[in-house]
This record gives structure tokens, sequence and C-alpha cells, in this order.
């Protein structure tokens, strides 16, 4: 298939189209460069496309999969998230409707809050910030979208997503990345008090898997996209020292955040039923993993 990814050169976006790649498909990548980094193409041999969004590519594509957003959750100037995340996401429709093409796209677990885990997709969305309403803003075009296009359209809710290359996300880079650095670095891993904390860490093979899966079904709709579990930070310092050969305790720290999720956890039902997604990583392994492709 000829296939556009948008996002190419950040976190999933390089991952996945190098996947698609490897599985024998024209690629090409959109990405400005804002907060994407060229070293995670440098395995990647498609097309690279930097035009501004509101210009349509030449040629048509088959398939696209949406993974360009600001994902930094502290910026707080609404205009600039709407105008990135949603209009953004408008212009890429437009692209779809005009090439009949289906849609896979990111959406995020931020659109939950602080609602009771495990999050289903029937919750009430209730997010914290502007990036997570943007998120909740881009899913109600999709549906909006597919009922006036009957274009197949799905939304993966990612939750805490960790693997190889996150490297240029700094202190935006999981929390898997982050405190791995500390601790290579023989420093005491910092946490917030006391460290119970849970996240739904999900691998980002597992990730790429889900994007796959949603193309292949050809599924319109809201999907989890987590391990379809949950661990402490405690939990994960634990499995650092395992594969670092380290024996670090924490250092904690209070929280200054007023907009901090306490708990996220995926019902992953709903992934498994439509799209015959089955997370392979569990945190240790996960991890591990993470070690041999240079952690």
């Amino acid at each position: 298939m000829r296939i556009l990814v948008t996002g190419g050169a950040g976190f999933i976006g390089s991952n996945l189209a190098i996947r698609l790649t490897a599985d024998g498909h024209d690629v090409s990548v959109l990405d400005d460069f804002s907060s994407g980094d060229f070293r995670n193409l440098v395995k990647f041999s498609g097309d690279i496309l930097t035009n501004h969004c509101a210009a349509i590519p030449a040629h048509p594509y088959e398939a696209i999969f949406h993974e360009a957003s600001i994902t930094d959750t502290t910026v707080t100037d609404q205009w600039k998230m709407m105008t990135n995340n949603v209009e953004a996401f408008r212009h890429i429709l437009s692209w779809a409707w005009e090439w009949r093409c289906p849609v896979v796209w990111a959406s995020s677990a931020a659109v939950y809050g602080n609602r009771p885990a495990p999050m289903k997709e029937t919750d009430e969305a209730d997010p914290l910030n502007v990036y997570g309403y943007s998120k909740l803003a881009m899913e109600r075009l999709a549906a909006r979208w597919h009922k006036a296009s009957g274009l197949p359209i799905a939304g993966l809710r990612y939750f805490n997503v960790y693997g190889p290359g996150e490297n240029h996300k700094g202190k935006f880079a999981s929390m898997i990345r982050q405190l791995a650095q500390q601790m290579k670095a023989g420093q005491k891993p910092r946490i917030f008090k006391a460290g119970q904390q849970r996240r739904d860490f999900v691998y980002i093979d597992d990730v790429i898997t889900a994007n796959l899966r949603a193309l292949e079904t050809r599924t319109t709709g809201i999907f989890n996209i987590g391990s379809g579990g949950s661990a402490s930070f405690n939990d994960v310092i634990a499995g650092l020292n395992d594969v670092l050969g380290t024996k670090l305790t924490p250092e904690y720290i209070d929280n200054p955040y007023s907009f901090f999720q306490n708990h996220t956890e995926a019902d992953i039902t709903e992934a498994r039923n439509h799209l015959s997604y089955q997370p392979r990583y569990a945190l240790r392994e996960g991890i591990a993993r993470y070690h041999e492709g240079g952690l």
C-alpha cells in the first residue's frame, strides 16, 4: 500500500514508518521537525515531506496514520494547542476524504483525567488540561467525519508508551527512559512521594502492532491501547535496577503539578475484540527489551 505517516520523525511515528516499510509498503513521512528528530529516520528509506499541512501532497495515498501532535502536556496556550492538534487533524481528514482512504490516528489516555481505573472507552471524559481536551475534540471530529464520509477511522488512546526512539523527547520522554538515565549516571532516581502513583506502561512494539491491526481490520471507533495492567514508579525502579545491575533507592520529592494523573490503567477489552490486539510485553519484559535496544 501507499501510506502516509504524519509525525513520522517522532517517537511512535518513526517506529511505525520503519515497520511499515519493512513490511513492504510504500511509505512517506510528513513532519515539520518542530519536535521530531532526524536521527529517528536514519533507517527509514521512504520519502520525507515537510510541506505545510494545508498543502495536499501531489499523489494520493491508500491509508493515513496520523501521529503528529503537540504532546507537551505543560503547554497552556489554548489557541496553539487547538490549532496544532485539532485544525491540523481537520486538514488530514480532508485529504482522506479526497483520497477515500482509512485513517488511524493517535488519541490519548489524557482524555480520562483522574477517572477511576481501569479506564473504559465508555467512561465520561474528564481531561485535566488543554492537551487532553484537544484529543477529546479530535475524537468528536473523527466521529462526525466518519458519519459524513462512511470511511473507516480508528482513534487509539495511547497510555504511557516507552521504548527506542524517544531519546529526543528529553523531559517529555517516558518516566522509564528518564529514570534509567538518572540511574545510569549513578544518581538516585527522583520520583514523587511515595512512588505509588500507577501507570499503564505499554511498550512501543505493542503500540505499533495495534496500529497495524487497526488498518487491517478497517475498524471505526476509539480504542484503549495499553498493557492492560498498571505498575507503580517504585516497580519501574525495581525493574531498572534488575536490568542495569544497580541497587539504587528512590529520592522522593513533592509533586508540583495540579493536573497529575494518579492512576492510569487501560481496559483493553474493546481493542481485543475489534482489533485482535493482544500486548506481548509486561513491564519487566518491556524494560528488558528496551535495554537490549539501547535504553
